[in-house]
């Protein structure tokens, strides 16, 4: 086993601006960021059908490719939910006995498995940064391409204050699934639209429902950590609508792809990035 968290001696820090009524919030992309799961991805040759299984990681290297050109270049992608490149990414309906003996979501399963390897080996680099944010009851966000119901994503994160690796579960502001139907519903997305599309959608909903739970106030302050640069160039975009419609309040966007750690503070006609050194533990953006 890894080494599990420790709170000996840590106290709870409080918001920023929690004395004028500022709170922060943490947005998470999941895979590759919060924690690496072993989750397959399947591409399929276009003349024989066979199927070649693709890491996340791998899968986002060489996503704008396949099919095109480079190595997977006589490879498809698969979109059916059931048989296709991301059925490992979506739930299954289990039968009464399968319920019955307990088997779980393909998600759970797979987090029930990483959590029995050393640290190196799942956290993610925001890891540290979620910790933080859950040890201090900072509202948390988890906005994720995969298409698992949101209680699925939930029952799966609950695995870490199981294992002890959190010392509670997160403070849910919202759970995100992108590639869900019915949260696909809920985002005003009745057809196809790209992930990173849905995140932005996803990101202004979560800002709004801040509002609704937190009230308002010009003192929050909003952060999203993702590891996709696709994503990160439309978050970055839709936080800056949102800074123009509340100058006020402070917009993070982190990117932590390819071994880069970086943060990006969005203003209304501009950002400011800054290299960061390697996560410690700590705040991102309080």
């Amino acid at each position: 086993m890894g080494q599990l968290e420790l709170e000996i001696q840590r106290r709870r820090e409080p918001d920023r601006n929690f004395s004028v009524g500022g709170r922060s919030f943490y947005f998470f992309d999941f895979d590759d960021n919060v924690a690496f799961l072993s989750t397959p991805i399947f591409i399929f040759h276009k003349s024989t059908g066979k199927e070649l299984s693709l890491s996340s990681g791998e899968f986002a290297k060489h996503s704008a490719t396949i099919g095109k050109l480079g190595p997977y270049q006589d490879y498809r992608v698969d979109f059916n939910d059931e048989q296709g490149s991301f059925r490992c990414f979506r739930d299954v309906e289990f039968s009464r006995l399968e319920r019955l003996l307990g088997k779980r979501q393909a998600f759970v399963e797979d987090l029930a498995a990483v959590l029995g390897y050393g640290d190196f080996q799942w956290k993610g680099p925001s890891w540290l940064y979620f910790y933080y944010a859950v040890f201090n009851r900072r509202p948390v966000s988890v906005i994720t391409a995969r298409g698992h119901h949101p209680d699925t994503i939930r029952k799966g994160i609950r695995l870490f204050r199981d294992h002890g690796y959190l010392p509670a579960e997160p403070n849910y502001l919202s759970l995100y699934p992108v590639s869900h139907p019915e949260t696909q519903l809920a985002l005003g997305f009745g057809g196809f639209a790209s992930v990173a599309e849905m995140k932005q959608a996803a990101i202004r909903a979560s800002v709004l429902r801040a509002f609704d739970v937190y009230g308002y106030s010009d003192h929050h302050r909003f952060g999203v950590s993702d590891d996709d640069p696709k994503n990160i160039e439309l978050i970055t975009e839709e936080m800056t609508k949102l800074k123009r419609e509340f100058p006020e309040i402070s917009f993070f966007v982190i990117k932590t792809c390819k071994g880069e750690f970086m943060k990006r503070e969005v203003f209304a006609d501009y950002t400011l990035e800054k290299i960061l050194e390697p996560p410690q533990q700590g705040s991102l953006f309080d």
